[in-house]
């Protein structure tokens, strides 16, 4: 693969929200794997430096391996736009709506693609008539948090007010969505094209921040043994998906499909992990693209305003 002159690239990563070490994580991956591909590449914690730094310093484009608040979610990418600094991934725009869960479902069932039914959570809500009306058990999530942090899932509507003062902690916006039982699947956005399914295979209730980074026992299947024509009409609806957002450049869609082949949308990540080991990287190599030509094809997607 022929690489492009990029000039000085800055890899972003670490930062201030809840997913600092799984972006510092992410950062270093992407750092050693644009330096074995040649290109001048250096890490910003912007945590530790002014972004003004990005100027000084003579970067000429940012990589961002960032991940939840200030990261993902139109903060960093308004900053880099007024610093007039190319960076990777979705807008500004597009970036804040992916970060809330509430304005994404919103979006996507105006225009018919199926996401769980949910409720928002206030301290004085009804929860019984909430658990009543969605059904139980429920999940309970803060809106703009990432990595399931603040996640619960509630058996009983007596424990539903507990499980908000959780998710409250990391956010204003909080929503009590249906339990959607069946296999957690993800698709990786690459530009124009949406890469093989990810199946994830879990232990215990949840595929949680434990399940995702802890556990030795959580599984991936890419490819992911769905059926051809099941796995071609979810990578369309999750390219749809990812596509009425605004996003563009790189991504990730996640989703669960049930028993009966119906499958609802969860959340689009628009700076998902980037380690080795991470779900995007993985549904590349089944698509035949190294982590090295990873890394370089959604730098040379970079946003420029």
């Amino acid at each position: 693969m022929t690489i492009p002159n990029f000039g000085k690239v800055a890899v972003l990563m670490g930062g201030r929200s809840a997913e600092r070490e799984i972006s510092l994580q992410s950062g270093q991956a992407v750092l050693d794997a644009l330096r074995r591909s040649g290109v001048d590449a250096y890490p910003f914690d912007p945590a530790e430096q002014a972004l003004e730094a990005l100027l000084q310093q003579r970067f000429d484009r940012v990589f961002i391996a960032l991940h939840g608040r200030f990261g993902e979610d139109g903060t960093i990418q308004g900053a880099l736009e007024w610093l007039g600094v190319p960076y990777t991934g979705s807008g500004v725009m597009a970036s804040a709506l992916a970060m809330d869960k509430w304005r994404t479902k919103l979006i996507w069932q105006a225009i018919g693609i199926q996401s769980p039914r949910y409720a928002l959570l206030q301290a004085d809500s009804n929860f019984e008539e909430i658990a009543e009306k969605l059904g139980l058990p429920l999940i309970v999530k803060p809106a703009c948090e990432g990595s399931t942090i603040g996640l619960s899932k509630v058996h009983h509507a007596h424990d539903l007010a507990q499980a908000y003062l959780v998710a409250a902690q990391y956010d204003t916006l909080v929503l009590a969505e249906e339990f959607i039982s069946g296999s957690e699947l993800t698709v990786a956005i690459l530009g124009q094209m949406s890469l093989p399914v990810v199946r994830i295979e879990f232990s215990g209730e949840l595929y949680d921040y434990q399940a995702k980074y802890l556990s030795n026992n959580t599984h991936y299947f890419c490819p992911s043994g769905l059926a051809d024509e099941l796995e071609f009409a979810i990578k369309n609806q999750a390219l749809h998906a990812y596509r009425v957002l605004g996003c563009e450049g790189w991504g990730r869609v996640d989703l669960i499909l049930n028993p009966q082949g119906q499958f609802y949308f969860l959340e689009a990540n628009t700076s998902p992990g980037m380690t080795s080991h991470s779900l995007v990287p993985m549904a590349a190599r089944t698509a035949g693209i190294s982590f090295e030509d990873l890394v370089i094809k959604i730098l040379a997607l970079s946003h420029v305003e």
